[in-house]
């Protein structure tokens, strides 16, 4: 456990440094699961994230002959904002070693604080190799995405404004990545209040301390998520050490469950979260934790890539009946694909695009494909037009 009197230190050093950013109660989540849940919003945090409390701390925290040494750090993403931010404010040169399919948003926002940014590897673990390979080269300081006390200090100092904002709060639900985050809430809290449940969440397809912790070993893990800033293959020594004694559970969320959180908090709380943001709130959502009392969900981060954002409307909308795109053919004559139009606007469907193919070789001479894509109001809207359409003698696919 990190002490509760080095999280006080990290915060009266950052006081003037951050934001204290806002303790929102959901009235929509709330009533979604008939429980009180609040939003502990650090994706409207500087740097679009809680990691610039950790890296502060710890860059601030270094020697001046260290801090002449430069540093170097590696990140997917949100800790790379953060120490670029850091080391710009304290003035001290700075790396940082990013995975090559980072997210360009996150790259860009990276330079922009004035870090020299280098694309290694397919994975944030990839990256860290390469950082450690880098650091013997050149003598530089290597600042721990989560793996260090002051990290974790730094960090911590979200749960003290969360015991501020809410003093009567239950349960605390945050993301799992290396650990830093919820081994600073947990250290805070169990040191104040030990009765306050805090509740990880990870990515299925990242489960790296959930298995660890689970399985009792420590295992690679490799695999694709929309949650990137929390896809760690292996967890830290020091985070492990202090989830295992410290945190009541660890519960798994699936990708289209993230998903689902993320167009949830779009359009329902006008929200834009990044996956690694939305985790806790879909565990809260997707029922994965028995809640108890004042719930707060940790959103640890907004920092999401602009074309993800549009992939994942897409698809929740196409997967909760409110988008149907299909293919269908008609005669090819003049008033034929007005006949089809006029059964679509009569359901009260809005067509979205149009494609009008006459030269697919596989559909007979005479007749044409057209491909529509329409929005729609539900399922049960999407299968009444199906319907409809069906019963005028059309034979369609669903795409």
């Amino acid at each position: 456990m990190v002490s509760l009197e080095r999280i006080k230190e990290a915060r009266a050093l950052l006081t003037p440094v951050i934001h204290k950013t806002p303790l929102i109660y959901s009235t929509t989540l709330s009533e979604w699961v008939s429980h009180p849940v609040y939003f502990k919003c650090e994706n409207f945090q500087k740097t679009g994230s809680f990691k610039v409390r950790g890296a502060y701390f710890k860059i601030s925290q270094l020697s001046e002959d260290d801090k002449k040494r430069g540093i170097i750090a590696c990140s997917a993403g949100n800790h790379a904002q953060g120490v670029a931010y850091a080391s710009s404010k304290l003035g001290i040169d700075s790396i940082i070693v990013m995975p090559e399919f980072a997210s360009i948003s996150k790259i860009e926002a990276t330079k922009g604080y004035g870090s020299k940014i280098v694309l290694y590897g397919r994975t944030f673990d990839e990256s860290q190799e390469k950082t450690l390979e880098m650091v013997e080269e050149t003598g530089r300081i290597f600042i721990s995405p989560y793996d260090d006390p002051d990290i974790i200090a730094g960090q911590g100092t979200v749960a003290l404004e969360i015991l501020e904002q809410l003093p009567n709060v239950d349960m605390i639900v945050a993301p799992i990545g290396g650990g830093g985050l919820i081994s600073g809430i947990a250290s805070t809290v169990k040191s104040i209040n030990p009765k306050i449940k805090v509740i990880g969440v990870q990515a299925k397809a990242v489960p790296s301390v959930y298995n660890a912790i689970s399985k009792r070993k420590i295992e690679d893990i490799t695999c694709e998520t929309i949650a990137d800033g929390i896809a760690v293959k292996k967890p830290g020594k020091i985070t492990l050490e202090i989830i295992s004694d410290l945190v009541d559970d660890i519960v798994l969320v699936e990708e289209e469950e993230i998903a689902g959180a993320i167009l949830f908090l779009i359009e329902r709380c006008k929200m834009i979260l990044e996956g690694a943001g939305a985790v806790s709130v879909s565990a809260i959502m997707y029922d994965k934790i028995l809640l108890k009392g004042n719930v707060v969900a940790v959103i640890s981060g907004g920092n999401i890539d602009v074309n993800l954002i549009s992939t994942i409307i897409e698809h929740g909308l196409t997967k909760s009946g409110r988008r149907l795109k299909f293919i269908t053919t008609i005669p090819d004559r003049p008033g034929e694909l007005h006949k089809l139009l006029t059964i679509i606007a009569r359901v009260g469907a809005n067509i979205i695009s149009i494609h009008h193919e006459r030269l697919n070789p596989i559909v007979p001479i005479g007749l044409v494909e057209v491909e529509i894509s329409v929005e729609t109001r539900s399922k049960e809207h999407s299968e009444e037009l199906v319907s409809a359409i069906k019963s005028a003698g059309y034979k369609l696919s669903l795409i």
